[in-house]
């Protein structure tokens, strides 16, 4: 068990080329409702992830409206959620939540310390 603070939260909305604009669509919608940071839509495989995604940063105190209103809202779209915690490799692993698939992830470019992340503020 870990004891870990968790400073907030990073939510990937993964897609292909053939759902891409339903991922666009699906983070947009989340920005305009909810106080967090939507990142750029990469199109294809960036950092760990495996596919086409869509990063939405948020502080826990979104997390208990945010995470429901995406499983509601995602339409078959697989997201990613993992705490920031200060060790990227184990948020990305063992603390991982997916809804829908889970998708390989490339932990091999995590080096097990978190970068510095812009995350809103409750």
């Amino acid at each position: 068990m870990s004891d870990a603070r968790i400073k907030g939260f990073h939510a990937h909305v993964y897609f292909d080329a053939a759902t891409q604009e339903q991922g666009r669509t699906l983070c947009l919608e989340a920005a305009s409702r909810f106080k967090l940071a939507m990142g750029r839509v990469h199109p294809g495989p960036v950092g760990p992830h495996p596919d086409g995604s869509c990063q939405l940063a948020f502080a826990p105190s979104v997390f208990a409206e945010l995470v429901p209103w995406l499983a509601m809202h995602r339409r078959g779209l697989v997201v990613f959620i993992r705490p920031i915690t200060g060790n990227d490799l184990i948020d990305h692993s063992d603390f991982a939540i997916w809804m829908g698939a889970v998708r390989p992830l490339n932990l091999s470019v995590l080096s097990g310390s978190d970068t510095v992340y812009d995350i809103p503020e409750d």
